[in-house]
């Protein structure tokens, strides 16, 4: 046999073995996106929460005690966003939908004139057509609302279980890390747990910077929008904060939304104007921000970041989008530590916020 074929060959039979074993823990992970899910949003908030906790452990607050004040002023924190953004939507909802109303008759009228020369629509009352079509589709909403209903359920239990995870991930996250540590042999376990530390570190780095730069994006569009007097500015800068975190796609969609806004609610003009701002925004965002701020925190390329984004929606939806780049950039640190062959840090990057989840004292034993 000749020894290029026996090359391709021994290739091949690993790279088959290395697809199926991905095929399958991919299988087992959308089985249980139940759980895995909140427990990985769980994991995003430790990053984002957990050096709060562990600064007031250093000034002296107890741990169980520093858990409880972060985890409540973080919970109010994030329900109060919420709240103060629904209420903004409603309230100006009924601006927008006459502004609608309005757009869409002047675009009807101006398609009747000359050189179009289309002939006229008349629509039926929509109090009657609504009418219709809820008695045409009665057991379609039946059945709607009870998968809403579970829908709902499931969101539910999925949020009690991330919260849940996030108390014992914030108080014992270390003890936690230590506990999977053991099941690996004894002479590499301190080169596992530094790759640990250095994931860890990464997904921080990675939340940090995506928060700063998530309120940079909303706070420059808000301005834009403001400027122009679109409607809807609290809530659409609120999305393009919540898009950021999905990365490159995120920013296009929450631009392009709140330009076809504006484009309906002021015209032409200043959804051009707006248009302009989030050029300009996403600019400065993928120039000046993201180099900035997670060059070294996350060292992943462009295309890496778009295709992780591309996967993760396909086969998860919102959460995979969410979800992928944070687990690429984890891989990524834990892989180049594990294959760096030094079982010590000496640059000092998994020092501080970067120790997995909380820090709690380490049992000897476990080293």
């Amino acid at each position: 046999m000749p020894y290029p074929i026996r090359v391709a060959a021994a290739l091949s039979w690993r790279l088959l073995a290395i697809s199926g074993m991905l095929v399958v823990l991919g299988y087992i992970v959308i089985t249980l996106r139940v759980v895995v899910i909140p427990v990985a949003v769980a994991l995003l908030l430790t990053a984002l929460l957990g050096p709060v906790v562990d600064w007031l452990t250093e000034h002296r607050v107890p741990r169980g005690l520093a858990t409880l004040v972060v985890l409540v002023g973080g919970l109010a924190l994030i329900g109060g966003l919420l709240v103060f953004v629904i209420r903004a939507f409603v309230s100006g909802l009924p601006d927008l939908q006459a502004q609608v109303v309005n757009s869409l008759n002047t675009v009807r009228v101006w398609l009747q004139r000359p050189p179009f020369g289309l002939p006229s629509i008349n629509l039926q009352n929509p109090a009657n057509s609504l009418s219709q079509w809820l008695q045409a589709n009665r057991n379609a909403i039946t059945s709607g609302a009870l998968s809403t209903a579970f829908t709902v359920g499931q969101y539910l239990t999925g949020a009690a279980l991330t919260l849940f995870t996030l108390i014992y991930f914030l108080y014992g996250g270390r003890s936690i890390w230590l506990f999977l540590v053991r099941g690996v042999p004894q002479s590499v376990r301190s080169r596992v747990d530094l790759a640990g530390c250095r994931a860890f570190a990464s997904l921080g780095g990675f939340i940090r910077a995506t928060v700063l730069v998530a309120v940079v994006d909303a706070i420059g569009i808000g301005i834009g929008l403001v400027v122009v007097g679109a409607p809807l500015v609290v809530p659409l800068a609120a999305l393009t904060f919540l898009a950021a975190f999905i990365p490159v796609i995120g920013a296009v969609v929450s631009g392009v939304l709140a330009v076809l806004i504006v484009l309906v609610a002021k015209g032409l003009v200043p959804a051009l104007i707006v248009l302009g701002v989030v050029v300009v925004v996403q600019q400065l965002e993928g120039n000046v921000l993201q180099p900035l701020l997670m060059g070294r925190a996350v060292e992943l390329s462009g295309i890496a970041v778009v295709l992780a984004v591309a996967i993760g929606s396909v086969l998860a939806g919102i959460a995979g989008a969410l979800l992928s780049v944070p687990l690429l950039a984890v891989l990524n640190a834990g892989i180049r530590a594990l294959l760096s062959g030094r079982d010590e840090p000496d640059d000092g990057k998994t020092s501080g916020s970067a120790v997995p989840l909380a820090d709690v004292p380490v049992d000897p034993e476990t080293r």
